[in-house]
């Protein structure tokens, strides 16, 4: 988890970063996140009374207006946690949650590469695979606030087990458990994603057709959305978008030939301009919007 101080401007002014693996159970996790809010407060040595909120970006389904979240499929122990309400007694702070790629969304969708868009489908690719809708300039979440989960599209009728107990998912392809270790079958089992990154960017022809089958799997889910929405543009960000070129020509190649012509030749696919920040800027947005600052 990233955690950082930011002005009203939204710039950041200080950042940390802490592993959630070595939280082995929620509630230590729970009481870890309020450790580092406090003790970010502490080293900056700002008052408490000058800040705004707290906002906090969660990778799986949650209700953004209750506070509670439904699961998070790649951190087990979690079910209806209602974490709004014991973070703000944790922290004494006005505390807001939301699935974090709806707000690397908004911050994509105000500041970065969708500004400017109508509709926009915004998605990270990292541990999982998520994504944010924007419609008529509107961020889209659905009756349940669970919309835009592109992660769990399916993409056959059978395939590998998912982290949310469905099969064949789309995250289940291509998040990052799922590519390294076909990255290790093929380039041995030391390699690191950016290595094999750095490989294609070199020319070698066996990354840029490993990231190639990534950007055809991933492509074909998005056609699917193409067709569905005409979208204007579709943002990727996440860890996985530093592969670069070899991934995105993949899937822009997929999009044309795989969607209908129409949306297909008005979609435009951008890589994430706020790059690992965005889901933090966008945390600073959820803030200020939900105390109408």
């Amino acid at each position: 988890m990233k955690c950082a101080l930011l002005d009203s401007a939204l710039k950041i002014k200080a950042k940390s970063l802490f592993i959630t693996k070595s939280f082995n159970n929620k509630h230590k996790l729970i009481t870890g996140i309020a450790d580092s809010i406090n003790s970010f407060i502490l080293k900056q040595d700002i008052s408490r009374d000058s800040i705004l909120g707290v906002g906090i970006g969660l990778p799986g389904p949650v209700d953004a207006l209750k506070g509670v979240v439904h699961f998070l499929p790649n951190i087990p122990g979690w079910r209806e946690v209602g974490l709004k309400k014991i973070l703000e007694q944790k922290t004494k702070l006005p505390v807001f949650i939301d699935n974090d790629a709806k707000l690397m969304t908004i911050a994509e969708h105000r500041a970065g590469s969708a500004k400017g868009y109508s509709n926009a489908l915004c998605l990270t690719l990292g541990t999982g695979v998520g994504g944010g809708l924007v419609i008529n300039n509107q961020l889209y979440r659905g009756f349940d606030n669970s919309a835009g989960e592109i992660g769990h599209i399916p993409l056959n009728e059978y395939g590998p087990v998912c982290g949310c107990g469905s099969q064949a998912c789309l995250e289940a392809y291509v998040g990052n458990s799922r590519i390294i270790r076909d990255a290790h079958k093929l380039f041995g089992p030391k390699i690191t994603l950016e290595e094999v990154s750095s490989l294609a960017s070199e020319g070698n022809s066996k990354a840029i057709a490993f990231w190639g089958e990534v950007g055809k799997k991933l492509g074909l889910a998005l056609s699917g959305i193409v067709n569905l929405l005409n979208l204007d543009v579709i943002v990727i960000g996440g860890g996985v978008s530093g592969a670069g070129k070899a991934l995105f020509e993949s899937v822009k190649q997929t999009v044309l030939s795989r969607a209908m012509s129409v949306q297909a030749k008005r979609v435009r696919i951008f890589k994430a301009k706020l790059g690992s920040d965005a889901g933090i800027i966008g945390a600073g947005y959820l803030v200020k919007e939900r105390l109408n600052r």
